[in-house]
């Protein structure tokens, strides 16, 4: 595995479902709007767009009844304010130690991604937050140009950590390494399918494989 760090320098990380354990706050906000969805289908939406999710919940559903369900999901999840969202066991440690710079690649909006960064002592370790602004979401690999490019990173230089296919597929859309974790909500059947470059059963295996490609000091 450490033959895939060895240009590596640059990490962009998931956040739902790969930092942090928040499917109880999503899952909750999500029933509230839509008590009829069971949780664990909507656990299995977690890092997709609202759009996707609530279209495939509601067939022929208007742009206009999706935007007002993603109104209102938004209110119930703000409402929660993270209460029952947790770190995962490692998460911390791992990103305190890990060398090289730091992003993220997430369905939240930046601003968002940045204050529950915040909440939960994670924001310091990261040296750039991207979040999707412009309506384009993972697995489309639109995020990780702009993390990219906002560090000034190249391709093969990058390493995008997550829990879903849809984070492993913007990964090799965007022509950079994959790295699939085994703690969050993604199927591992569909991450498996695209064969990520890592899989990893728990954080601090990432930091691992990078110290032991950096060589002895």
């Amino acid at each position: 595995m450490a033959d895939c760090f060895s240009l590596i320098t640059t990490y962009f990380f998931d956040i739902d479902g790969t930092l942090l354990d928040s499917a109880p706050d999503i899952c909750g906000a999500v029933c509230e709007v839509c008590p009829e969805i069971p949780e664990a289908v909507v656990r299995r939406y977690i890092g997709r767009s609202l759009a996707v999710m609530f279209a495939d919940f509601f067939p022929g559903i208007t742009q206009e009844r999706i935007e007002e369900l993603s109104r209102v999901y938004t209110e119930h999840y703000r409402a929660r304010a993270h209460r029952n969202t947790r770190v995962f066991p490692g998460v911390a440690e791992m990103l305190a130690a890990l060398p090289g710079r730091k992003s993220t690649a997430t369905t939240k909006r930046t601003v968002t991604a940045s204050a529950v960064l915040e909440q939960f002592g994670l924001r310091p370790h990261f040296d750039h937050i991207q979040g999707s602004d412009n309506g384009r979401y993972k697995p489309d690999p639109a995020i990780l140009f702009e993390a990219m490019q906002a560090l000034g990173a190249r391709a093969e230089e990058c390493l995008i950590v997550g829990d879903t296919a849809a984070d492993i597929e913007a990964g090799k859309r965007a022509g950079i390494r994959t790295c699939a974790v085994a703690w969050g909500y993604g199927d591992a059947t569909e991450m498996q399918r695209l064969k990520p470059d890592l899989w990893i059963e728990e954080p601090c295996q990432l930091l691992a494989d990078a110290r032991e490609a950096a060589g002895p000091r």
